[in-house]
C-alpha cells in the first residue's frame, strides 16, 4: 500500500474503437481513489468513438501527460490499429517504466505485448484472444484477474474481458490505498453483480452461443493472430503450438 499522503497521478489511454467499459468500468473505481488525480489521455484532443459509437473526450494529449503513478490501458477492437503505432506504443512503454502500477483490461494486454512489456509475465486478456499472449512472451492464465509483480515492486494487474476491468481496478485500488478504501469504493458503486445467466465465459456459456461469438469475431481474431505472429517472429519469440493456457 502506498502512504496515504502520497498524491497519485492516474491516467488511462483513450483511442478510437476501444470498448468504453474497458475505460469507464475502471474509471468508476480509479477516479474514487483517495488523494489522486485521474485523467484520460489520447493522441489528440479530438473526440473518439468507442466500438459501439459512444463519443468520449480526452482530458489531454499523450504528450501532455505527467509522469504517471498508475497507467491504465483498455482494449477493444480498435486495439489492433495501434499494434504498430510507434508513438502510442512508445508512450505506453515510457509511462509503464515510471509507473508503480499498470492495469490492462481486455485486449489492452496485447498493446502491452506490442510495446514489449509482457515477456516473462503471467497475464490474461479477453477470452477470444488469450491464446495470443505467448506470441508476446507471456504465460496466459485463465483467470478473471491476474497479478504479476516485478522484483522492484512494480505491480501489473491484468483483467480479462470488458467487465473484468472493474474487478481488476478494485484489486488495484486495494494495492494503492488498502482493502478498506477499496471496499468503500465498491460500496459507493453498489458493485454486487448478480448476472441473470451463467454465460459470461466460454466454459459456462452454451456451446452454440460460444460458436456464434467465435464466428462473429473470426476476421478480427485472424488479424490479431497475424499481427501477433509477425511481432513474435521479429523478436525471436517461439510460442508453443498450440498456445497453452494455465488454469
Amino acid at each position: 500500500m502506498i502512504p496515504p499522503d502520497t498524491h497519485l497521478q492516474i491516467g488511462s489511454l483513450l483511442f478510437e474503437g476501444l470498448d468504453q467499459i474497458d475505460l469507464t468500468g475502471p474509471f468508476e473505481v480509479l477516479s474514487r481513489v483517495p488523494n489522486s488525480t485521474y485523467r484520460v489521455y489520447a493522441p489528440s484532443l479530438d473526440p473518439v468513438r468507442d466500438v459501439r459509437g459512444l463519443r468520449i473526450l480526452p482530458d489531454a494529449t499523450l504528450a501532455e501527460a505527467p509522469r504517471l503513478d498508475v497507467l491504465h490501458v483498455p482494449g477493444g477492437q480498435g486495439q489492433e490499429a495501434l499494434m504498430r503505432d510507434a508513438a502510442v506504443l512508445g508512450w505506453i512503454r515510457d509511462q509503464a517504466a515510471g509507473a508503480g502500477h499498470v492495469l490492462s483490461v481486455c485486449t489492452g494486454a496485447l498493446l502491452l505485448g506490442a510495446a514489449g512489456l509482457l515477456v516473462g509475465r503471467r497475464a490474461t486478456t479477453y477470452w477470444n484472444a488469450v491464446h495470443l499472449l505467448p506470441f508476446f512472451g507471456a504465460e496466459p492464465v485463465d483467470e478473471r484477474v491476474v497479478i504479476d509483480r516485478d522484483a522492484d515492486g512494480r505491480t501489473w494487474v491484468f483483467a480479462a474481458g470488458v467487465t473484468a476491468g472493474i474487478d481488476g481496478a478494485l484489486r488495484l485500488a486495494a494495492a494503492l490505498r488498502g482493502d478498506e478504501a477499496a471496499q468503500a469504493i465498491q460500496l459507493g458503486m453498489q458493485y454486487a453483480p448478480e448476472p441473470p445467466f451463467d454465460s459470461g465465459t466460454p466454459r459456462t456459456a452454451p456451446p452454440a452461443i460460444v460458436a456464434q461469438a467465435r464466428a462473429a469475431a473470426a476476421d478480427l481474431t485472424a488479424r490479431r493472430e497475424a499481427t501477433a505472429r509477425a511481432i513474435a517472429a521479429e523478436r525471436g519469440i517461439r510460442p508453443p503450438e498450440p498456445a497453452s493456457v494455465t488454469r
